[in-house]
């Protein structure tokens, strides 16, 4: 938004919800939040008599529709010239607009058949895609998915990323000179480290990844390594993690880091970085990890991560192979030269592909071709 703001674009931000970026959006443009739902049509008694009448659901349909104009008035939709549609996530509001079929449509897409089957309803999904002009997709993988279980035309796809790598790579420079963080873990200064990040959740495969550390740590017995997983949060899903890693006996060898925003003094100084997600379609931890020279092991038929790491930038597994996943990590670590030289070029080809003034370049003619 930013680098749009920079380029003569006058921009109005629709939120689904508020959050702690707020401000930060409100110092670029203008921002309209979607109003919360209220908790009662009526009130709570006046909401039973309404159920027993079997009017409930008339009064909230009068409601949302209300809400709805409202929306559509603060926003003055005909004023725009486009829309952009920043994620599928947002179908849910989308649907709710109206908008008007003048007015062409852009929709960025990051998730795959995992994400979109949980943030998202297939009708209004299906109705987003069917306004959409032209789909941005993050990843060769993404725009295969799109074109194949959607059947979206691949004429109006483009592959589209726009990270702002020079500042990311400053972000990771600076990460790098700061004292080494494993010293409050008490890691030893030789220690290897395997690293992941993300949050705690099915998809990013926090499970693969303890029992790929018992697998390492099992066929590397004289080796120090270590693994650190940066992002997960005590819950649920931490204590049953906990659990394994205990009964495997390598509570010593593997750490859990909450979220923080030191996540990059963890990376940078990580020997290989394990990406054991099922589904993630390019994400921006390989460019944290690839920025910070760390080869990556990934997992073919998760995302577009291969698309990038390649035969150069690391390995790219069979989907959940965690046997050739183990190896290829004990390879990296036995290999300090290797580790180096696909570590290096892996920061070249993010450099090389993702210019960030090139992708804004791609937005820029594409919105004036659609307007």
């Amino acid at each position: 938004m930013r680098l749009l703001k920079a380029e003569g674009f006058q921009m109005h931000l629709l939120l689904g919800e508020g959050g702690p970026l707020l401000d930060e959006y409100r110092s670029v443009c203008t921002v309209t939040v979607w109003p919360a739902s209220d908790r009662y049509v009526m009130g709570v008694l006046a909401d039973k008599v309404l159920g027993k009448l079997g009017l409930w659901e008339q009064f909230y349909q009068r409601q949302q529709q209300k809400r709805q104009e409202e929306i559509r008035s603060i926003l003055k939709l005909d004023s725009f010239d486009l829309v952009f549609v920043n994620t599928v996530t947002s179908s849910r509001w989308f649907s709710q607009l109206g908008i008007p079929e003048t007015i062409p449509v852009v929709t960025f897409v990051h998730e795959l058949a995992m994400s979109v089957r949980i943030y998202t309803r297939p009708d209004e999904l299906a109705y987003l895609l069917g306004r959409t002009n032209h789909l941005l997709a993050v990843s060769e993988a993404t725009a295969r998915y799109y074109k194949e279980e959607h059947h979206f035309d691949p004429a109006r796809i483009t592959l589209f990323t726009l990270i702002d790598t020079p500042s990311l790579k400053r972000n990771v420079d600076k990460a790098r000179q700061q004292p080494n963080i494993y010293k409050e873990l008490g890691l030893p200064d030789n220690a290897l480290i395997v690293g992941g990040c993300g949050n705690a959740e099915w998809r990013k495969g926090n499970d693969l990844f303890v029992t790929l550390a018992r697998q390492v740590i099992g066929r590397t017995p004289e080796a120090n390594v270590h693994f650190v997983w940066v992002g997960i949060s005590p819950g649920p899903l931490y204590d049953d993690l906990l659990m394994d890693i205990q009964k495997a006996g390598i509570a010593e060898r593997v750490h859990l880091i909450a979220p923080t925003p030191d996540v990059l003094r963890y990376m940078s100084h990580f020997d290989v970085f394990a990406l054991c997600s099922r589904e993630d379609p390019y994400p921006l931890v390989v460019f944290e990890a690839g920025l910070s020279e760390v080869p990556v092991v990934c997992f073919d038929g998760a995302g577009g991560s291969p698309e990038l790491i390649e035969a150069d930038g690391g390995f790219a597994v069979p989907y959940l192979d965690l046997d050739a996943m183990s190896s290829r990590t004990v390879t990296l670590l036995n290999n300090p030269e290797q580790r180096r030289q696909m570590g290096k070029r892996l920061s070249e080809k993010i450099l090389e592909r993702h210019p960030a003034q090139q992708s804004i370049e791609t937005l820029v003619t594409l919105f004036h071709q659609l307007t």
